[in-house]
């Protein structure tokens, strides 16, 4: 037992790298104009498209831009298959805490399953619990806010970086793991 809280402790590893300031500056800005672009359509067309973890997302898509959970197929795949699954689970099995625990459990093997991780995604089961939204939370705000934040991704990213954004769309088998 003594062995076991004493992983507590951690490895004393030293902390990551700083992120050179032009990153950091960027990220924030990319971030900002995304949500702002989806709020302003939430605004415009009088729909429900903001979502909690959307801000979330956006640490990912404009800070590490290049890591799989922060491609377009993760982010809009990962977040209405969370969405989905909560919803399913909450129609099933009404409000409870220990059917909100297996929406989650259930949605991070879907995404871990179909290779569509985005951590973000996995605070939306919690959001379906708390609002107990309809069938149409699926669409608005998961699906349109997704691909919003993406849409501004794709544009922010390819104008002040030099590498290309997405580093994939759909994707293809790599060399298996060991």
């Amino acid at each position: 037992m003594k062995s076991y809280f004493g992983k507590f402790r951690g490895q004393s590893a030293a902390l990551p790298p700083r992120f050179p300031a032009r990153q950091i500056f960027s990220a924030g800005l990319g971030a900002a104009l995304a949500i702002c672009f989806v709020a302003t359509l939430a605004a415009w067309t009088h729909q429900p498209l903001l979502l909690g973890s959307l801000g979330a997302s956006c640490v990912f898509l404009f800070g590490l831009p290049d890591a799989p959970f922060s491609q377009p197929r993760n982010v809009v795949a990962g977040h209405v298959l969370s969405s989905l699954v909560g919803l399913i689970c909450l129609k099933v099995f009404g409000p409870h805490a220990w059917s909100l625990g297996i929406a989650l459990g259930l949605a991070v093997i879907g995404m871990f399953s179909t290779r569509t991780v985005h951590a973000p995604a996995g605070s939306n089961p919690v959001i379906v619990f708390m609002t107990q939204p309809g069938w149409s939370f699926l669409i608005t705000p998961t699906l349109l806010g997704a691909v919003g934040v993406v849409l501004v991704a794709l544009i922010f990213n390819n104008a002040v970086r030099s590498g290309r954004y997405p580093l994939y769309w759909l994707g293809h088998e790599g060399a298996p793991r060991p």
